[in-house]
């Protein structure tokens, strides 16, 4: 035990020392303040990634939903305009005369004098081309 004694060393007291104190006092101070400018800066790094991020995120949920919608209305778009298709083909066929008169005769059972009609059942083909 008597080699494990605590030795007091004496302090050189002399103006270099104390520079070199002054300028570790200051060399810690200086890592402290950049570890802190640091962090601060990760911090604020961090929030805004995060917000672009959310953005990015949400802003391609509400461009697919976006999307979605404008294929299901070109889709129904494309239906209306074979609808306006058929019924301006419709309007052409009701000018005439006789079309309109055989469509009186079929769904109206109108008839002409002596004319005698007869509905007979149809077949499932043509049940399936109306």
């Amino acid at each position: 035990m008597s080699a494990i004694r605590k030795r007091s060393i004496a302090k050189i007291d002399n103006e270099y020392v104390q520079q070199r104190e002054i300028a570790g006092i200051a060399e810690t101070r200086k890592r402290k303040l950049l570890f802190r400018r640091l962090a601060v800066f990760t911090a604020f790094a961090a929030a805004i990634t995060y917000l672009m991020i959310s953005m990015f995120v949400s802003q391609t949920s509400v461009l697919a939903q976006k999307q979605a919608e404008k294929d299901k209305l070109d889709r129904q778009l494309e239906d209306l305009q074979k609808r306006e298709e058929i019924l301006k083909e419709e309007v052409v066929r009701l000018n005439d005369d006789d079309y309109i008169a055989k469509l009186a005769r079929r769904d109206y059972f109108l008839s002409e004098d002596n004319e005698i009609i007869f509905n007979l059942p149809k077949d499932e083909k043509e049940k399936k081309s109306e």
